[in-house]
Parts: structure tokens; C-alpha cells; sequence
């Protein structure tokens, strides 16, 4: 009885460890964000792009043949994905199909590949809108030089029309863009860490993404990872382990009877 006793306490304290350490960091990322307005317009140029947040809605007034740029952060071990809808103008003035593109830049304004979604796609004459995804790699905290890995800092969203014809350049557009990030967990985690993120100056006096678009919790700076989670949780689990062999190996701890006659 003894043992069973304490083989259920130790089970009960292996679950209370693996759940303690994930259910503190769910806790930390269920914190609501800033309520900020919704942003309501796009700058032209990576100098003048407008900052948006994670899982902020943005919207834009523009013409055909604009170029629309956002900025917004991405930190270590985070995946970001962008999307891009386009209201069309209206199919009777138009002439031709139309297709639309979006891109993604780090901080030093390198052009990022997409993983999943679709960067390119062709408008009908007569579609109502295009949507357009790209998802990135996951960003290091840290990476040589001579690599095109993305890193942690400024990233810019541009969306553009790539061909077009004439006639239609100028029609009035609408744009919904969104940026969403996930984390990719320890396993993608790298040792070391960059020096500072790749955050450009900042832009005009009406727009300054270089400060508007830090994380709310500041940067990581590549030193924490769910590997820690894990390195503390097995440490535990080692010990706990360890007094339940002993509570195993000790048995109940009374002597053993002497046969009568030896």
C-alpha cells in the first residue's frame, strides 16, 4: 500500500510538471493587445510604409498601379504570414485581366521567399476581388553573414498590380491587408543572438515605423525559446523519476521472516 501511495504521488507531481511550465507561457500569450485604431491608409515607399501589428486589420484607398508598402515586427522563432485582398473596380470599366503580387522585405530590405501560399495571382475581367498569402520561413535569432536567413526586426509588406493594361491604370482600388504570426517552437531554435534587430531609422515625422513597429513586449533578442520549457520540465521529471524507483526498489520496508528450524 505504501508504494502505491507513493508511486500516485509521484504520477500526480509528473503531470502538475509537464502542465505548470506550457500553461505559463499560454498565459503570457493570452494577454489582450494594444487596442489600437486600425490603420486606414498604405505609404508608398519602405520609407513612408505604414506600421501595422500581428493580427491587426489594415485598409487602403488607392489606384491601379499604386505601390502599397505596411511594415510590421517579427521577432526570433516567430513564422509570419501575410494576406492581401484587393477589391477590384467595378468589371465594366475595366478591359483586361489584371495581376496582382505581394512581396516581403527584412529590415535591410532583401526580398524574402514565401514557404506556403499563393505571393502571385491572376484577376478575371470580371472578378470581384483577389487574395493573395505568403508565409515565411521561420526567423533566427541569429545567422551568418554571407546568409539570406531572415532575422528578427522591421519586415515590409508591398502589394502591386504586375500587369495590367493601359487603359486601366488608376481605377479606383481597395486593399485589406493582415499580418499573422505563429511560434514555431524550440526545435527551430538557434544558438546565439543578433545585436540589435534589423530596424531601419525611422521615417517621416507622420510615420515612423521603426518605433511603431516593435513588439509590444520588446524584442526577444534570441535568448528565450520553449527549449527552456522542456530542459526544466525533463530535469524535473528526472528526479521525480528517481524517487519512484527508490519507493520501487525499497519495498515495504520490513524484514524478511526467518524460517522456524534454520
Amino acid at each position: 500500500m505504501r508504494t502505491t501511495r507513493v508511486l500516485g504521488q509521484v504520477a500526480a507531481l509528473a503531470a502538475t510538471a509537464l502542465l505548470a511550465f506550457p500553461g505559463a507561457a499560454a498565459a503570457d500569450d493570452g494577454e489582450d493587445p494594444k487596442d489600437d485604431a486600425a490603420p486606414t491608409e498604405a505609404g508608398t515607399s519602405f520609407r513612408t510604409a505604414t506600421a501595422i501589428r500581428p493580427d491587426q486589420e489594415a485598409t487602403a484607398e488607392a489606384s491601379t498601379g499604386d505601390y502599397l508598402y505596411w511594415a510590421f515586427p517579427v521577432d526570433a522563432g516567430q513564422r509570419a504570414t501575410v494576406h492581401a485582398t484587393v477589391k477590384l473596380p467595378d468589371a465594366a470599366a475595366r478591359h483586361a485581366a489584371s495581376t496582382w503580387q505581394v512581396d516581403v522585405y527584412d529590415g535591410l530590405r532583401r526580398r524574402q521567399a514565401c514557404r506556403l501560399g499563393t505571393p502571385k495571382r491572376q484577376a478575371a475581367r470580371d472578378a470581384g476581388s483577389v487574395s493573395l498569402s505568403c508565409t515565411l520561413r521561420t526567423v533566427r535569432a541569429w545567422s551568418e553573414q554571407w546568409a539570406n536567413d531572415p532575422l528578427p526586426g522591421t519586415y515590409y509588406l508591398r502589394l502591386t498590380v504586375t500587369d495590367l493594361k493601359a487603359d486601366d491604370l488608376g481605377l479606383p482600388v481597395r486593399a485589406d491587408a493582415k499580418v499573422t504570426t505563429t511560434d514555431a517552437g524550440g526545435a527551430q531554435a538557434v544558438d546565439g543572438a543578433l545585436g540589435e534587430p534589423l530596424v531601419p531609422g525611422a521615417g517621416s515625422d507622420r510615420q515612423k515605423p521603426a518605433a511603431a513597429t516593435e513588439p509590444e513586449d520588446g524584442w526577444a533578442s534570441g535568448w528565450w525559446s520553449s527549449r527552456w520549457l522542456w530542459t526544466a520540465g525533463g530535469g524535473v521529471l528526472a528526479a521525480l523519476a528517481g524517487v519512484g524507483g527508490y519507493a520501487l526498489t525499497r519495498g515495504s520496508g520490513r524484514p524478511a521472516r526467518v524460517p522456524q528450524g534454520l
